[in-house]
């Protein structure tokens, strides 16, 4: 209750500090610009050639000791810190006075002559020191800092100005974002924007998030991919596109999913799913060099080789290797039911041959696959919206990659026959009614597209926020996410 007591004391003093600079003519709100010439670590890396000219740096005090007529602050800005010496007999009596008051928390202003003191740290020796906001709220204990993971995620501000590797993070993840977008554009492919409110939520195995347009009258969903969408474009003859974009999937919460994340999708026509496994391999390699400085990028207890070319095994030989099942002797799906009942895989009724593959797997394979791998010819029960291996129709031209024991990417060689489309639909709305709340539903309209024709291609999608987790080591999906989805804090 003490704690409390202080602490509501402490909040009541900094808006009466605030009430008092306002009664005088100082209110730091009224404040609308500040111009900052230098940032902490551009003046300490370049010290010999700011030694002794004036610089103006601004951001938020972090750390102040008063000694009489001279003081000390640190201050934080984007790039880190830099120590400020504020001497009575250098900024006058009355702004000394008034600096006194400032609490850490508070987003100054200073300028001043670059120097080092005698202890040989880079400072700036304050010649005008200005007040551009009052924090009316108190900063985490220096110490021991912001470490509670739910108000991190609640209160990202906090989380950035308290923990520097948080800010790295983001940081690092624009710059994930830029190289990707460098690259593609000189592979000559066009950025585009498409639909986020849908009227048939298609592309992936998800439930959508639904809501209703009210001048419309209409209900619609929020998109869970890209796909269907740029595929339309590539029909009209955009021959290389690619979206970064949100996509909304009503599931659940854990480390590596939440309902809302960044997907990146890219159609290239005259191609199929090997195009796609080339250019990954040299994208993932182009982001690793350029945002870690390395093709090694360590993830826990792991170090992900980059420089290695990428394992290429078929879904098939993945369960043949890890769950010791020739999958090739499994002819119908009485015999793939025993199988995965000694392997102790749940399954449903309607699971069919191929959707148990898929579960084993899951189960078995997953986890072992931590270097860069590409696992190809999926099932075509699973995949709606593949081409069929030619010599063998039971199955389709599609990759996932896998780093970690995480599934990075999901590529096809996308189906262009609009007949085999709308049987693939509707098996799709079969499952749908035996109740796979994931399953698509018919699209007319991207049909009435494929009827048009589309050229043979290939297409893929990428999980931004899983990327960014292995580039930066970071455990959680939620740790790269800026405002990641919490529940409501009852009132």
């Amino acid at each position: 209750m003490e704690q409390v007591q202080n602490l509501n004391e402490i909040l009541r003093l900094r808006r009466e500090k605030l009430k008092t600079l306002q009664d005088a003519g100082k209110d730091p709100f009224v404040i609308t610009k500040f111009d900052q010439t230098h940032h902490s670590v551009e003046i300490k890396e370049s010290f010999d050639a700011l030694e002794g000219k004036v610089v103006s740096v601004a951001g938020r005090m972090m750390f102040k000791r008063v000694m009489g007529k001279a003081s000390f602050c640190n201050i934080q800005d984007l790039q880190g810190s830099i120590q400020a010496y504020v001497a009575r007999d250098s900024i006058g009596e009355d702004p000394y006075k008034d600096f006194k008051k400032y609490d850490v928390g508070d987003i100054i202003g200073i300028t001043g002559e670059v120097f080092k003191t005698k202890t040989g740290e880079i400072s700036v020796h304050a010649s005008e020191v200005k007040l551009l906001s009052k924090s009316l709220q108190i900063l985490p204990e220096k110490y021991h800092g912001l470490t509670d993971t739910d108000t991190r995620y609640r209160q990202r501000y906090t989380d950035l100005i308290m923990n520097s590797d948080v800010k790295e993070t983001f940081i690092k993840r624009s710059k994930i974002i830029s190289v990707i977008r460098r690259f593609l554009d000189e592979k000559g492919f066009m950025e585009v924007e498409t639909p986020m409110l849908v009227q048939n939520a298609g592309g992936a195995a998800a439930r959508p998030f639904e809501t209703h347009f009210n001048a419309l009258d209409e209900d619609l969903k929020l998109r869970i991919s890209l796909e269907l969408y740029l595929k339309r474009l590539i029909v009209g003859g955009l021959e290389r596109v690619y979206e970064i974009g949100r996509v909304f999937r009503n599931e659940g919460l854990d480390t590596r999913h939440n309902p809302e994340f960044t997907l990146m999708e890219l159609y290239q026509a005259y191609t199929d799913y090997h195009g796609m496994m080339d250019l990954t391999e040299e994208m993932y390699r182009k982001v690793a060099q350029e945002v870690n400085g390395s093709l090694e990028v360590v993830y826990g207890e792991h170090t992900i080789d980059f420089s290695k070319p990428f394992e290429r095994i078929t879904m098939i030989d993945a369960v043949k290797k890890y769950a010791g099942v020739d999958w090739n002797k499994v002819e119908t799906v009485e015999q793939a039911r025993e199988i995965a009942d000694t392997l102790h895989v749940e399954y449903e009724d309607r699971h069919k041959k191929g959707d148990i593959l898929s579960l084993i797997f899951e189960e078995y394979v997953e986890e072992h696959l931590i270097q860069p791998t590409f696992v190809m010819d999926h099932p075509i029960e699973i995949s709606p919206l593949t081409k069929k291996k030619p010599e063998d129709p039971d199955y389709v031209e599609r990759f996932e990659m896998f780093i970690n024991g995480w599934e990075m990417c999901n590529a096809y060689s996308e189906l262009n026959d609009p007949i085999d489309q709308r049987e693939r639909f509707k098996a799709q709305e079969e499952q749908l009614a035996q109740g796979d709340e994931e399953a698509n539903t018919t699209d007319e309209d991207f049909l009435n597209a494929l009827e048009i024709g589309m050229p043979p291609t290939g297409g893929i999608g990428y999980g931004i926020d899983r990327l960014t987790m292995i580039m930066t080591n970071s455990p959680a999906i939620r740790d790269v996410i800026l405002f990641p989805t919490m529940k409501t804090l009852e009132k």
